[in-house]
């Protein structure tokens, strides 16, 4: 229980919340929209539903199927490496946690994805005019978010005060 209280894996309700609430929202598209069918939001937001077979910007989509497998190893490696490295942090590692846990989080909730279904549900569609950016999930908005705490995580004082703190 004392990992679970004094490490960052006290953060696996979020990667659990997280997780739920992706695989949810791919379900509902999945039930309620055809492949393709675009549903506008907002002037520059759109539910479309879209496959990606490769990675992010669909990286090696149409490599011929072996990247599907390829994207699960990395999946599931990435994740057990953060999950160890979670269960390392002190519990005053705030922003380096939520990063870890958001990227878990959204590295999972694609593998389910790749591992159910061959592909990535994808379908929040944001673009401006002619401007499209490639449709997304919300465990690829998890893991956005969790690069960029990673990054202001390297470059806080915290980050360089818990680092010498272990050193003493």
């Amino acid at each position: 229980m004392h990992l679970f209280r004094e490490t960052g894996w006290r953060w696996w309700w979020l990667v659990l919340l997280v997780l739920v609430a992706d695989q949810l929202s791919k379900i509902w598209v999945i039930q309620n929209f055809s492949l393709g069918e675009s549903v506008s939001l907002l002037p520059v937001f759109n539910f479309t539903y879209a496959r990606n077979y490769g990675a992010a910007f669909s990286f090696l989509g149409d490599a011929g199927g072996w990247q599907r497998w390829f994207f699960t190893l990395i999946a599931v490696v990435v994740s057990i490496v953060l999950a160890i490295w979670l269960s390392r942090l002190a519990k005053s590692q705030l922003k380096l946690s939520l990063a870890l846990s958001l990227i878990i989080s959204g590295a999972i909730g694609n593998l389910i994805d790749r591992s159910l279904y061959g592909y990535v549900v994808d379908f929040l569609h944001v673009f401006y005019q002619n401007w499209h950016y490639p449709i997304f999930n919300i465990a690829d908005c998890a893991i956005s978010i969790g690069a960029v705490l990673l990054i202001w995580d390297s470059f806080s004082s915290e980050n360089q005060q818990a680092t010498s703190g272990d050193k003493q």
